[in-house]
């Protein structure tokens, strides 16, 4: 590996996933660990703060070992320790804030917070290598639907953000009150999926001569980019 290389460990645990990656000089991922909480979760029908926050305690050492096991370092090659300090579960932010606080201070490396839709953002330029600001993302992913202009590296604009629930948010609501459970992103696509084929049904009412139309509209994704260049 080069000497000019820049190694970044980053650290995520804003809420019910403990993440970690090695990246170097911010566009190649060498390594990518995620431990999710689904499973979990999914029996109380949402994310609970506090079992969430637990689990990041229990998992986040073990990640972030297999993340550098995976990329082939150590801490000593690290150069920077990159953690989501928010917005997230102020109790999941924590655990993921004090790890990299732990790291950073024992091995005298510098420690960068980062913003939890920043994040979002800047993921496109790991997708898009060619990628350079300006362009405009919209960002779909849990409690955020943002449309951003992005000036330049760090240097954002919001164009325009959902009032109330978020996509993310919305669809989880749907899928409670249908029946589908938790996460209701992955389930109504799943749905959406297995019903491609009958999204225009016709069909005449048992108890009448009535005839119904139904239309099953769901174009769904639990997080999605868009890219659009200026």
């Amino acid at each position: 590996m080069d000497k000019e290389d820049v190694l970044i460990l980053a650290i995520e645990s804003s809420c019910d996933e403990t993440a970690a990656a090695v990246v170097k000089n911010g566009r190649e991922v060498l390594s990518n660990v995620i431990n999710t909480q689904i499973a979990i979760h999914t029996e109380y029908g949402g994310v609970v703060p506090e079992i969430a926050s637990r689990k990041h305690i229990e998992n986040i050492n073990p990640v972030i070992k297999k993340a550098l096991t995976d990329a082939g370092v150590t801490l000593d090659d690290i150069d920077a320790i990159g953690v989501t300090y928010g917005p997230g579960l102020v109790g999941a932010l924590l655990v993921g804030v004090a790890e990299a606080k732990a790291i950073a201070f024992a091995k005298n490396k510098p420690l960068v917070g980062v913003h939890h839709i920043e994040g979002h953002i800047s993921a496109n330029y790991v997708e898009n290598k060619e990628l350079e600001p300006p362009f405009v993302a919209l960002v779909v992913s849990g409690g955020h639907t943002h449309l951003v202009k992005v000036n330049d590296y760090g240097e954002y604009e919001i164009i325009g953000r959902t009032r109330d629930d978020a996509a993310g948010e919305a669809f989880d609501k749907v899928a409670r009150a249908i029946g589908l459970g938790y996460p209701g992103g992955p389930k109504i696509d799943s749905f959406r999926e297995h019903m491609s084929m009958m999204r225009h049904t016709i069909f005449h009412s048992a108890e009448s001569s009535q005839r119904c139309l139904i239309i099953l509209i769901l174009p769904i994704c639990r997080e999605k980019r868009l890219i659009v260049r200026m």
